[in-house]
């Protein structure tokens, strides 16, 4: 039987990481947009399925589900270019009524990323200046996405269930 030349045997580890290292071709993107959610008002963008009291549950009590389909845009004011919409629900998963689950997808409508969504899962405690949450898959650009986020509160008005909300993500894929 041939044994291959020993010397030949240490290169072929080492360019084995290096050969995967170089065609692995990773991008990074990092967006900035802002999320309108809006449980009143003309401007409505989200509303309770289901909760202890059924649809009138607040979004304040544990155990409620909201339905969102919010617009997203690429600055706080709401007559800033729309870039595309957040659907999907969040739950009131906190005991005392202070956190939600979300659970959304924002699909791009307009811009480079038209037609490519990214699915968003994590937990939001509204009472923080900042939370972090995941970014979990996605389809078109950002097919084979993983990253993360940080949300921000831009603007709140509890009695009246308006939130402007910041949204910085950094996600990598192919």
């Amino acid at each position: 039987m041939y044994i291959p030349n020993s010397s030949f045997f240490p290169l072929i580890i080492v360019a084995l990481p290096l050969l995967y290292w170089a065609f692995n071709f990773r991008k990074q993107t990092k967006l900035a947009f802002y999320v309108h959610d809006y449980l009143s008002g003309h401007d409505t963008s989200a509303i309770t399925v289901a909760g202890k009291d059924g649809p009138q549950t607040s979004v304040l009590s544990f155990g409620t589900i909201i339905a969102v389909d919010d617009p997203v845009t690429e600055g706080p004011d709401l007559n800033s270019k729309l870039i595309g919409r957040a659907q999907g629900m969040y739950v009131n998963s906190q005991l005392d009524g202070k956190g939600l689950h979300l659970m959304f997808s924002i699909i791009f409508t307009d811009g480079i990323y038209k037609g490519s969504t990214m699915e968003i899962q994590g937990a939001d405690l509204f009472a923080m200046k900042e939370r972090e949450f995941s970014i979990v898959s996605g389809t078109g650009y950002f097919r084979f996405v993983r990253g993360y986020g940080i949300m921000t509160t831009h603007f709140i008005d509890i009695p009246n269930l308006k939130a402007i909300l910041k949204l910085d993500v950094t996600v990598n894929h192919y």
